[in-house]
């Protein structure tokens, strides 16, 4: 049986990070002080940010974001979150953490994409400097954008591709914003060599999981409408694309509505290359430890599975090649005696 000690101790890889909903609630209440906006208690904090495991909707689990997007639109404080969350990351063995976010969501005062980016990937050196950690962003191209807006923005963060930026991303409303409508953001990250991620099957249908697909896609995020499709499973399986789960939010948005029905094991058995992430870590009030504890006391991991999850995560991370080198050793150091 798994136990929290190895979950928590063993090294982690996290894929699948919002920096807008993993500000944590300490961090936020010393930004609106500096910002000289209205004091916030903890507990009122974590009223307005930590979304209950009962939401009704996506959309009310959405709602919790506008707090901490407030604290994201100045340099210091995107610095600052993305060091406050590698280190917390760090702190529970995740060894390799890719943070994603968007920068249109943080332009409200002024700030350019390229001032954005060199803050947040300042922060996350900062972390790499102080704790034994290595990360990525992933730079979140929005479904709610128009393309030229989306196409704009893979621009200025190409002249960060190698040096902070590891991949892009497309996030948001996929019933209302259909994935096939992005061909272009998608064919303009090809022609960057931007490597890419898909938010598909979250909430929305499998149709988004198959056109994610047929755009190139190496990853999926979320993938749940994915679920009792033997043909779409064994076609991901096959083309090796990354599935990003993050169960605690998956069961909060009702991307399943009982947790009895999530689909680990029935992608993990397909052969599905899988990593366990947190999504949003204060908004679903989680951690990686978390996650695998939750699959572990459901049934559905048990401890001999954690190299496979690392070295899965690991195939999909789109970190270069000496960092998975780096990563690997990681894992294996755990058996040096």
């Amino acid at each position: 049986m798994m136990n929290r000690f190895i979950a928590h101790n063993m090294p982690k890889i996290e894929l699948h990070c919002h920096l807008d909903g993993s500000v944590s609630l300490p961090l936020i209440q010393k930004l609106m002080q500096q910002e000289k906006k209205e004091p916030l208690g903890l507990e009122e904090l974590r009223e307005k940010l930590v979304a209950p495991m009962d939401c009704s909707s996506l959309a009310e689990y959405l709602e919790k974001f506008e707090l901490p997007l407030g604290c994201l639109q100045t340099k210091e404080g995107l610095s600052a979150a993305a060091q406050d969350l590698a280190l917390s990351a760090a702190k529970e063995q995740v060894k390799y953490l890719e943070v994603r976010f968007a920068p249109a969501f943080s332009m409200e005062q002024g700030l350019s994409v390229r001032e954005i980016l060199e803050s947040v990937r300042d922060g996350l050196k900062k972390a790499e400097e102080k704790a034994d950690i290595l990360t990525g962003m992933i730079v979140c191209t929005m479904r709610n954008l128009e393309t030229e807006k989306n196409i704009a923005m893979l621009k200025e963060a190409r002249e960060f591709l190698g040096n902070g930026v590891v991949a892009c991303d497309l996030a948001g409303d996929e019933k209302a914003y259909p994935t096939a409508a992005f061909a272009d953001v998608f064919a303009t990250a090809k022609k960057y060599g931007m490597p890419y991620t898909i938010h598909a099957g979250e909430c929305g249908s499998r149709e988004e999981i198959r056109t994610a697909i047929e755009l190139g896609t190496s990853r999926i995020g979320h993938g749940i409408a994915m679920s009792g499709d033997e043909e779409l499973k064994k076609e991901v399986a096959e083309k090796k694309i990354g599935v990003e789960l993050c169960p605690t939010s998956n069961l909060q948005t009702k991307a399943v509505t009982d947790f009895t029905d999530y689909p680990f094991r029935e992608f993990y058995d397909a052969g599905i290359l899988l990593s366990i992430n947190t999504d949003n870590r204060t908004v679903s009030d989680t951690s990686c430890t978390d996650e695998y504890m939750r699959l572990a006391e459901a049934g559905m991991f048990q401890e001999p599975m954690c190299e496979k999850i690392y070295m899965a995560s690991l195939h999909s991370a789109f970190a270069d090649d000496d960092t998975k080198q780096v990563l690997w050793k990681k894992w294996m150091s755990m058996f040096d005696l």
